[in-house]
């Protein structure tokens, strides 16, 4: 646990440090195509972020863990999955479900184990007055009740012991086993100059319980107005060509 929060006080130190002048918001999109299945640092190294969260029976916070490059190993929070697409979906998708490793999904105490899987940005002075959308397709894999599944745009503040400030959800438990698109946005207001921006996913889950979700064709962008109406699916993806 000692090195959980050496690690994770090292990550507040040097983002306090980082000038947020010069610093913006940018696009992001993610099919997961390019990937190397294979590779179980293929996630990580794509940019991709854990945070674990354990609360107790009666849902009492006991510890958190991470921040860690996100595995693609099949037995802890997120991997490369394949042959779970549409034709719009391609060969590749991500594939999000809990902590398994952790070691109080057996040790008989019921624990909640909240895992996350996302992206960090820094949020700057020139986002003020933007929408920023996260979308995603996404589809159910073996999720189980009581299990939960969230897709998430996540504010925290680095200089107030990275408080939440904002915590936009669309609730993924009772997503369809077939696939579909989904959307979540912010707006971005002067408070929020200077804060960690995540988009991603979450999922909670006790007892070894089965809690798995697809998602792919991820999108970040500032969202555009193309007359009265906002920009379409396709207009979206033409900002990354």
């Amino acid at each position: 646990m000692k090195k959980f929060v050496i690690a994770l006080l090292a990550t507040a130190m040097l983002i306090a440090l980082l000038p947020t002048a010069g610093l913006a918001l940018s696009p992001y999109s993610e099919d997961f195509e390019s990937l190397n299945q294979a590779d179980t640092s293929a996630l990580g190294n794509a940019g991709w972020l854990v945070f674990g969260n354990v609360f107790g029976p009666a849902w009492d916070y006991w510890y958190g863990y991470g921040v860690f490059p996100a595995p693609n190993d099949g037995a802890a929070f997120c991997a490369i999955a394949t042959g779970e697409g549409g034709a719009a979906q391609g060969s590749q998708q991500l594939s999000i479900y809990n902590d398994y490793n952790n070691a109080n999904h057996g040790d008989g105490s019921n624990a909640h184990i909240e895992s996350n899987v996302f992206q960090e940005q820094v949020v700057g002075p020139a986002d003020v007055g933007e929408t920023w959308v996260f979308a995603f397709d996404a589809k159910l894999g073996n999720l189980v009740s009581p299990s939960t599944a969230l897709a998430f745009i996540k504010t925290l503040d680095p200089n107030a012991g990275y408080a939440t400030t904002n915590f936009l959800t669309m609730d993924m438990t009772g997503a369809s086993s077939t696939w579909g698109s989904y959307s979540i946005s912010i707006y971005i207001d002067a408070s929020l100059v200077g804060q960690l921006m995540q988009i991603g996913f979450s999922s909670t889950a006790s007892n070894y319980d089965p809690s798995g979700v697809f998602y792919d064709n991820l999108v970040l962008y500032r969202s555009v107005v193309v007359g009265d109406e906002d920009a379409s699916w396709g207009e979206v993806k033409s900002l990354f060509r």
